[in-house]
């Protein structure tokens, strides 16, 4: 990636997992991933989900980032080609403190994200003051900016790159709320690690083994192949004679496709609901969803687990 490749401004940092129940010393637990269990593996993404770079966790056992400081030197390591660049890099609470943020602004890399609420560095009257819906408190020291808002409860955020402005989100339901901007942006750009393991899924290499090197191996050819058939020009069938090439959709024209709430009410005032689609042909059974595919003509009914099927099969 390092020869042919350079991101653009904003990059995303977090944890992925490749899937692994067997026996081993540094299996991990992280229980808001796909795979609750496996091997723990370090990206460094696009908010697009392109990988630009990933390591993997090994415990104690790996020398360079073990010990005090482990997820800060776990950032450096990743971001070494990419420091005094400009860069915008957006993580979650796991790796962000007050250290790491001043230390990346003097690499010139700005920061962003949600930030642990009992960490020593963060200022006393940010993290203990309670707050009203919608209100908001930001502390400033050496270019870094510590706050919390409250929206269904209050949420602590650091960044180095944007102020205390506050800036108009429209949620699923169409409705425009203001929202500090940094939290905004972490919205907007935190997605690049769910969004390969989103791309992955609609391939899925895992297969049963004993061996976890070779699970691995076959996890890192199958990320490789996802990048080459993303970069290279679709090949044009439509024109040669007699071809009975099936029209299968790229994995771009899938993503395209967003599920989206259904908005239209019935004379009761509830939301209608659709039929689910797929579980109506596989299951031969009725399952009404109150989601639906804007982005197809009929606009079809279909639940969360149907959704990529469906369009996959179209």
């Amino acid at each position: 990636m390092d020869k042919c490749y350079y991101p653009a401004r904003e990059l995303s940092l977090d944890e992925s997992m490749v899937l692994w129940r067997g026996r081993l010393r540094f299996r991990q637990y992280i229980k808001n991933k796909r795979h609750k269990y496996g091997i723990k593996l370090y990206m460094l993404t696009e908010p697009d989900g392109l990988i630009l770079k990933f390591r993997v966790y090994v415990g104690s056992q790996d020398k360079d980032v073990a010990g005090k400081g482990h997820a800060e030197k776990v950032v450096i390591q990743l971001m070494q080609k990419y420091l005094h660049n400009g860069h915008s890099l957006y993580m979650d609470n796991y790796y962000h403190s007050f250290t790491l943020a001043k230390r990346l602004l003097d690499n010139n890399t700005y920061c962003s994200g949600t930030l642990r609420k009992n960490l020593k560095e963060n200022p006393m009257e940010v993290a203990q003051k309670l707050l009203k819906k919608d209100e908001n408190i930001s502390r400033f020291q050496d270019g870094v900016h510590i706050g919390k808002w409250k929206d269904k409860r209050p949420v602590m955020y650091i960044t180095t790159q944007y102020g205390d402005r506050r800036v108009p989100v429209t949620n699923k339901r169409g409705q425009v709320k203001e929202k500090p901007e940094a939290i905004a942006k972490y919205n907007d750009f935190m997605s690049g690690v769910d969004r390969q393991d989103q791309l992955l899924a609609f391939y899925p290499c895992e297969r049963k083994t004993l061996r976890w090197y070779l699970k691995l191996a076959i996890h890192t050819f199958q990320l490789l192949l996802s990048v080459i058939n993303e970069l290279l020009p679709e090949k044009n069938t439509s024109g040669i004679a007699g071809s009975s090439a099936v029209s299968r959709p790229r994995t771009s024209e899938v993503v395209s496709h967003k599920i989206s709430k259904i908005t239209e009410r019935n004379t009761k005032g509830f939301v209608k609901r659709k039929m689910c689609r797929l579980c109506s042909k596989n299951q031969k059974k009725r399952k009404d969803s109150p989601w639906h595919c804007e982005m197809c003509i009929d606009k079809p009914g279909l639940c969360f687990e149907c959704f990529d099927e469906y369009h996959l099969s179209l």
